[in-house]
């Protein structure tokens, strides 16, 4: 079996530290007991090396022997094909799982991005781009909480589609985005206890904090 190779940055400033991608991919090699090494690349200098493997100069990347894969959802599909413990083997669940990491992405992330980056910057949510986002948000959400107050988890049993829709949701929970719906809030605290997931959570602190002591002059 080949090794596996997963890069991110260096650093990144406090803000993200906890939500860049690459904790999605540990927490999948860590539901399933892969073994895999970290390799980093600068966060302020994206080299021709680093646009090789992600052409939009972002983390993380996959490096699985000869294939080098990016994007979290692309990867975590990789994954699942190498785990049982990431993807069920029934294929009528199978085709539920993919279903639902699709959905992660291209319809809950959709609004959720936009809306958390919003809040991010610190703009006024008195005005009509704020107002446009949140109701979109807001419908994701409405459509999310039936599902998640009937299930689990989305494929019968916890798999990749879980790992991306439960952290796209933590970054709306992390700005209260999920007061009104419990389910959905219940949801992330479930996959969250997880203890893949607090050991990816930890280890990408971790990783972020020696690079703080690293850059300390002196």
């Amino acid at each position: 079996m080949a090794d596996l190779v997963l890069t991110t940055f260096d650093w990144v400033p406090e803000l993200p530290r906890g939500h860049v991608r690459d904790i999605r991919v540990r927490w999948a090699l860590e539901e399933a007991g892969l073994p895999y090494r970290v390799e980093t690349v600068p966060f302020g200098d994206r080299s021709a090396e680093h646009i090789s493997h992600q052409p939009f100069g972002q983390v993380p990347w996959l490096v699985d022997g000869d294939i080098s894969i990016f994007e979290s959802g692309a990867i975590l599909l990789h994954l699942g094909e190498r785990s049982d413990a990431l993807l069920p083997s029934d294929p009528r669940r199978r085709s539920e799982a993919k279903t639902w990491l699709f959905a992660a992405l291209n319809s809950v992330e959709a609004a959720s991005l936009p809306w958390s980056l919003f809040v991010f910057s610190g703009f006024s949510n008195d005005t009509p781009e704020w107002k446009r986002l949140d109701s979109f948000l807001t419908l994701r959400l409405q459509r999310m909480e039936p599902v998640l107050a009937g299930h689990e988890w989305l494929a019968g049993r916890f798999s990749i589609a879980d790992i991306l829709m439960a952290d796209v949701l933590r970054l709306v929970d992390r700005f209260d985005g999920l007061t009104d719906y419990p389910a959905c809030r219940a949801y992330v605290a479930r996959a969250t206890a997880r203890p893949a997931f607090m050991k990816a959570h930890a280890d990408q602190m971790a990783h972020f904090a020696a690079a703080d002591s690293a850059r300390q002059p002196g």
